[in-house]
This record gives C-alpha cells, structure tokens and sequence, in this order.
C-alpha cells in the first residue's frame, strides 16, 4: 500500500513539470491558454505535498503501532 502512495505522489509532480513546461512553452503564443495549466501545475504542486505529508504520517503509525 505505501509503495502505491509513493507512485501516486510522483505522478502529481510529473503532471505539474509538464504543466509548468506547456506554461512556458505557451506564454508569449497563447497566453489564456496557459491560465488552464497554471491552475494545474498548482493544484499538483499542493497535492504532491498534501499526499507525501499524509504518506509520512501513515508510516510513522505504523512504525509506531506494530500490531
């Protein structure tokens, strides 16, 4: 279960570097299309952290209750 919490919390973070590349590939081109990826790159960005904060405490409850 942590191995696919580990996977998950990474697959945030490639979706925000890709995000963050189209922003920077689109800015001076299409620049309301790039407001999409913003709201993506920083809704990743907060998962990433909110889901690897909830993975450490997961394994500190579990390292800490054995049974």
């Amino acid at each position: 279960m942590i191995k696919v919490l580990k996977y998950t919390e990474y697959l945030y973070l490639i979706v925000a570097v890709v995000s963050i590349y189209k922003i920077i590939s689109l800015w001076n081109i299409e620049r309301q299309g790039t407001y999409i990826f913003m709201f993506f790159a920083a809704v990743s960005l907060g998962m990433f952290f909110f889901r690897r904060n909830y993975r450490k405490k997961f394994e500190k409850r579990k390292r800490d209750n054995p049974n």
